[in-house]
């Protein structure tokens, strides 16, 4: 049937595709073509245009370009060459924009530091980037002195947004370059190929890993999100997830900055504040993660929740319990819904709002483009192979592994440990020789090519919006006084988003709940601390030695199934408390929030 609003919309995806062209075009495997090209054309063509917005400050898109290139005149003084990496540790503000952007335009690599990290996991990320340099936000500075005192890592420190005793004032320093353009020689011979960022991912064991990111893959990135979110000039975009990820640093700001639009930037989400601020921003788009919607619903109603003038949300990981109450009590005219990793090679998006669905690949294009639901054997945590060795497709709403073709047009660009890459290549598909990205997701796609999310695969499950490895969580409590043996899972609470993080732990006589949460804190991001600790005997393994967890998972923190000892991590009392069947029954009902 003829749909007028319909013919609008593929009209004005096809003007997108035509404005995103000329970038896909330049940006080929191996022109010499990168991310600061394209934003200084922007910058070109509406330099009065604001480009950042901030509290109460905005930067012009003229503004942010001659920033930057005072940026790159810093790098090159610094003695640093195409090539090299600087890491970044800042929260959401206007400097973190400058920054990659001016270290990008001298041909070099920003390694985006997660700000939850403390301690070993934030030294190990400084140190697998190989930087020399680290620009710090001020807030964060404390962060960094506490973890280079448990390490070896020597860098040359500079902080910004603030003034320190040991580290340089970057922005004093900064402040005294040229703004004028760099020479051409200073990304000379840099191509789309060359990395842009590490973006840190938790992968599926150990610490973070640094996932390459290239400056086509942020131009091709970027560009679907401003097509297929129809950006235009006149958009001011919300973000409120953190920068050094891909969501709000790539998909968000990047969709934005080609278009010529506006981002408001936000140090972080607030569910008090979120309302407030898209009517005193003018917001007319914003990206989310599922749990921020869910954070939103389970508000108490705000004066401005329909006062807004929002056309668009787009984003991942809206539950289908969540969407439509989302859509309906906020009057969100639309929801792009979509489907991507880090470091992965598949993406799909749900043009049509089908709730629940991250996307639609038809039945005919699905084997052109590479993309496969291959069985999974969740016991074994491994692909299922048939008699001669080759995979098999999964049934039509069978959860499966999902996988994505590799080869020259869809790459897997890697971590910057090789044989950490290596572990995401399915090798020997369907044909010898042949080789697919494992993404780690199982999904199920019904007769209609409608993707939908069922859970992570193995040992990392995603909290909070934010993937926690259970291998890391468990290192880190083996550690602390008291601690025999511990076996972290994720486990599954009514209204909430993704897996909350429980361990079970065999213990002895010192042990103490206080003095456990006291050892994890400068360890562990909140999003990774466990919210339920079982106390066990001994702990079940496989003929392999291997943890088991099925067991584990499917009996979960429900006090009249396991007979051991159980304890809640209560926020609002900041400590371990025991878990009886009252709260329990308090958090199955919503009363008592997690």
């Amino acid at each position: 049937m003829f749909s007028r609003d319909r013919a609008e919309r593929d009209f004005r995806i096809v003007a997108g595709l035509a404005r995103a062209l000329p970038n896909l075009i330049r940006s080929r495997p191996g022109q010499e073509f990168t991310v600061p090209d394209a934003i200084e054309a922007v910058a070109r063509r509406s330099p009065n245009q604001v480009a950042l917005a901030f509290e109460s400050e905005s930067v012009t898109y003229a503004e942010l370009n001659r920033s930057a290139n005072q940026v790159g005149r810093w790098a090159i003084a610094q003695g640093l060459n195409p090539g090299d990496v600087v890491a970044l540790l800042m929260e959401n503000r206007p400097e973190f924009v400058v920054i990659w952007l001016g270290l990008a335009k001298a041909g070099l690599v920003t390694a985006l530091i997660n700000t939850n990290l403390r301690g070993g996991p934030l030294a190990h990320s400084l140190k697998v980037s190989k930087a020399r340099h680290l620009i710090v936000g001020e807030s964060h500075a404390t962060d960094w002195n506490e973890a280079s005192l448990d390490s070896d890592l020597k860098l040359e420190t500079w902080v910004s947004g603030g003034t320190s005793d040991s580290e340089r004032d970057f922005d004093a320093d900064r402040g005294r370059r040229s703004n004028a353009p760099l020479p051409a020689s200073a990304r000379a011979g840099r191509t789309s190929r060359d990395d842009l960022f590490y973006i840190y991912t938790s992968g599926t064991t150990g610490m973070p890993k640094a996932a390459r990111f290239s400056h086509r893959r942020f131009l091709m990135t970027s560009s679907g999100s401003m097509t297929l979110g129809e950006y235009r000039p006149s958009d001011r975009v919300y973000i409120t997830l953190p920068l050094y990820h891909t969501a709000g640093g790539v998909m968000a700001l990047g969709g934005t900055l080609l278009a010529g639009a506006t981002a408001i930037l936000s140090r972080k989400f607030s569910a008090s504040r979120f309302w407030e601020d898209c009517v005193r921003h003018d917001a007319t788009v914003f990206q989310y993660i599922g749990e921020l919607c869910r954070y939103l619903v389970n508000s108490p109603p705000h004066p401005d929740e329909k006062r807004h003038r929002l056309r668009l949300a787009i984003g991942n990981g809206l539950r289908p319990e969540v969407w439509p109450t989302f859509q309906e009590r906020f009057c969100i005219p639309r929801i792009l819904e979509f489907y991507g990793a880090t470091e992965g090679n598949i993406s799909m998006f749900n043009l049509s709002g089908k709730v629940g669905a991250v996307g639609r690949i038809p039945s005919w294009a699905r084997r052109a483009s590479g993309v496969h639901v291959l069985r999974f054997d969740v016991d074994a945590e491994d692909v299922v192979r048939g008699s001669e060795g080759f995979c098999t497709e999964a049934d039509l709403g069978e959860p499966g592994e999902l996988v994505g073709r590799l080869n020259e047009t869809s790459r897997f660009e890697g971590y910057t440990d090789a044989a950490a890459s290596e572990k995401k290549i399915l090798r020997d598909v369907f044909k010898k020789g042949d080789a697919y990205f494992r993404t780690g997701d199982l999904l199920k796609v019904d007769d209609e090519g409608y993707f939908t999310f069922v859970d992570r695969v193995g040992d990392t499950f995603r909290w909070k919006g934010e993937n926690v490895s259970t291998g890391e969580v468990a290192e880190v409590l083996s550690s602390c006084s008291g601690i025999e043996e511990a076996n972290v899972y994720g486990v599954e609470v009514p209204g909430t988003d993704g897996r909350a993080g429980m361990a079970s732990l065999v213990v002895d006589e010192t042990f103490s709940p206080k003095a456990l949460l006291d050892a994890i804190k400068p360890s562990l991001p909140a999003y990774a601390r466990p919210l339920f600790l079982r106390l066990l005997s001994e702990i079940e393994t496989t003929g392999t030695f291997k943890h088991r967890k099925v067991d584990s998972v499917r009996e979960g923190f429900d006090p009249v199934k396991v007979a051991d000892p159980l304890y809640l991590l209560d926020s609002q009392r900041g400590e371990y408390v025991v878990l009886n069947s009252d709260r329990h029954a308090q958090i199955l009902s919503g009363e008592l929030r997690l």
